[in-house]
């Protein structure tokens, strides 16, 4: 590659009046490509088995051709067994509805999330839209059509 890729323009953020003072999305190190976003939700308790969808309090604006991925965060996971269970979860940029995020508990206790709290963390990439055609043979491949681990070594 030669040189940085241009700057994509902001993201745009709108608060709703559930969440008058929760912090935008944000990432915790320079280096980090998630932004955490948090619950705008109070009292909240995820029980084993249970997926529910969590608010928080946050419509968003993207540029064209840049989506935004929900993925889950990696200390819930491990501590809880918290994930996204459509991960990662893709907002178009068309979008302008509230951002909400499907959580589900993987693990064996109730786990309550408070309000504040950190709950995924979105990722933003652009995109390409390529024209889709049908045709009546595609180009031959050295995998050709072989499929999961197919590629790998013994």
């Amino acid at each position: 590659m030669n040189g940085p890729l241009p700057a994509l323009p902001p993201v745009r953020f709108r608060r709703l009046p559930h969440n008058p003072d929760l912090p935008l999305p944000q990432r915790a190190s320079a280096e980090a490509a998630g932004y955490d976003v948090r619950s705008a939700e109070a009292d909240l308790v995820l029980e084993p088995g249970e997926i529910r969808m969590v608010a928080t309090g946050l419509e968003m604006e993207l540029p064209k051709g840049v989506e935004c991925q929900v993925r889950p965060r990696s200390g819930l996971a491990l501590r809880h067994g918290i994930t996204l269970p459509n991960s990662p979860g893709t907002i178009d940029p068309d979008y302008r509805g509230e951002l909400k995020v499907i959580l589900q508990n993987l693990g064996p206790r109730p786990v309550p999330l408070q309000r504040g709290e950190r709950i995924a963390q979105l990722v933003f990439a652009r995109f390409l839209s390529p024209e889709v055609t049908e045709v009546d043979s595609l180009s031959p491949s050295v995998r050709g059509s072989g499929g999961f681990g197919s590629t790998g070594t013994e």
